[in-house]
């Protein structure tokens, strides 16, 4: 991570403009937000480059007319930052001569560490950061990475770390800062642009993380099919889920390929629920279990199916020649995983590949690639394994076999709830139809895309159970589908 700004310094970029201008950034971010301030700042002064971050943000708010103290608890060792200490203390800024109190009521900035932290915190720090956050939740805010995070892999350096209720990161997104083990410590993810062309940020960032605000989720890219298509040129899925153990989990999964806007929804159910399926989820054509269809766009496999060795031996050949997009979900990997090739079966497939294994799925699929963080795990699967992944989590990560990857930030708690992963199955499978029946490569975007949607759907939905979400995901696919429609009206 340090990579961009060594490229900088090389550039001849001065270190006090850089610092200069990620402290204006900060600081205007938060005039934008003076209800944060209004009970003053006190900003924690680090012996670093980031400790002189914070005290350019220092400046920058009392001179806004904000009451702002310091307090520095560990000698400065860089030049620059001495300098602007004294300067702060010549305008005025009040720095505290003694621990600060952890019930205080003024917001805390955490300017301590930064970038490239290796070690844990000091204990008296450490027990600082675990009695603010017990005092004063939610009261602190970290500039660029939370004190006592590892940016590269999210992971706390000892037992305590800043717990932040929003992180500024400066210039992109720090890789470790979007996988799971950050979340509880980061809180809102800010990224503070710099104004720096693209060509500048180079390959710097190991992930480029995906974001999932709504104007950002709701321009997915549909797949684009011509206004004349038929119901069967705008995509065919079949769904082989369900077991008497599990009958919803075939519902969900129908439930999220009909709410993709696939033209064919087809299925294939057990005894159980053949007799009314077609009450609830008329459009959706059952088949008879036994040899799967040739004309079909993507098939998913997996959702509630149960004793996978039983259904493997049976599907497997047929499956390794499906043409179209395979979509591997729940028993379709843990039959997988158990089967004697394992997931080097997946090297025989004909056509694309797509797996959505949750962590302890993943780990049954995939043992030989349990060393490093999720994101480098996924990685690593997925070049082996020439599929694209999608390893479920608080913060999602998606890859290909190129090595592309997406780490998927601000999504939901309320998609962690037994049937969601039915429904987000059935939803990538639909929209993954589309792609091909379109002649498109159903690869990585059009993976990220359809998962953004389910993320976004349970963040916008009035409820948190499936029936929510899934109307909601309709609603969201069908304005992607308007604006391809108006995208042809115009040419």
């Amino acid at each position: 991570m340090r990579g961009l700004e060594q490229s900088l310094f090389d550039s001849g970029m001065p270190v006090a403009a850089l610092m200069e201008k990620v402290g204006l950034a900060m600081a205007s971010w938060l005039l934008e937000r003076r209800d944060l301030l209004r009970n003053g700042v006190l900003v924690l002064v680090g012996p670093g480059h980031n400790g002189g971050d914070g005290l350019v943000v220092a400046r920058e708010l009392h001179l806004a007319g904000i009451e702002v103290s310091l307090w520095c608890p560990l000698a400065i060792r860089k030049q620059l930052t001495a300098d602007h200490l004294r300067h702060g203390e010549w305008l005025g800024l009040r720095r505290l001569r003694q621990d600060p109190d952890p019930a205080d009521a003024a917001l805390w900035l955490d300017a301590l560490f930064g970038l490239g932290q290796s070690r844990a915190l000091p204990d008296c720090l450490a027990d600082l950061f675990r009695r603010r956050q017990q005092l004063q939740p939610g009261a602190l805010i970290s500039l660029d990475v939370p004190s006592g995070l590892c940016s590269d892999h999210g992971s706390v350096l000892g037992e305590q770390a800043a717990c932040a209720s929003a992180t500024l990161s400066v210039g992109w997104l720090k890789r470790g800062l979007c996988l799971d083990p950050a979340r509880p410590w980061v809180g809102v993810l800010v990224r503070i642009d710099l104004g720096l062309p693209p060509a500048v940020m180079g390959n710097a960032a190991a992930v480029l993380p995906r974001r999932l605000p709504v104007g950002e989720a709701c321009t997915a890219p549909l797949p684009a099919l011509p206004p004349t298509a038929m119901k069967y040129e705008r995509g065919r899925c079949l769904v082989m889920a369900g077991s008497d153990r599990y009958p919803g989990a075939a519902h969900l999964a129908l439930r999220g390929a009909m709410a993709s806007a696939c033209g064919c929804v087809q299925a294939v159910v057990p005894p159980c629920l053949q007799s009314n399926l077609w009450q609830v989820l008329p459009e959706v054509m059952q088949l008879e279990e036994g040899v799967i269809p040739d004309r079909l766009d993507a098939v998913l496999v997996g959702p509630g199916l149960g004793n996978p060795s039983r259904w493997w031996n049976q599907w497997s050949e047929q499956l390794r020649t499906v043409a179209g997009l395979l979509v591997l979900d729940a028993d379709g990997i843990n039959a997988l995983a158990s089967s004697p090739e394992g997931w080097r079966w997946l090297l025989q497939r004909q056509g694309p590949t797509w797996l959505t294994p949750h962590a302890a799925e993943f780990a049954r699929l995939f043992p030989d690639c349990g060393e490093g963080d999720a994101l480098e795990r996924v990685i690593a699967a997925a070049r082996c394994s020439r599929c694209c992944i999608l390893l479920k989590g608080a913060h999602s990560v998606l890859a290909d076999s190129s090595g592309g990857a997406v780490v998927l930030t601000g999504t939901s708690p309320r998609v962690a709830r037994t049937g969601l992963g039915d429904l987000l199955a059935g939803f990538v499978t639909g929209w993954g139809a589309q792609a091909v029946a379109a002649h498109q490569q159903p690869g990585l975007e059009s993976f990220v895309a359809s998962t953004a949607l389910h993320g976004l759907a349970a963040r916008r939905a009035q409820s948190s159970d499936a029936s929510a979400i899934a109307d909601c995901l309709k609603i969201l696919a069908a304005r992607c589908q308007k604006k391809q429609t108006t995208m042809f009206n115009k040419v």
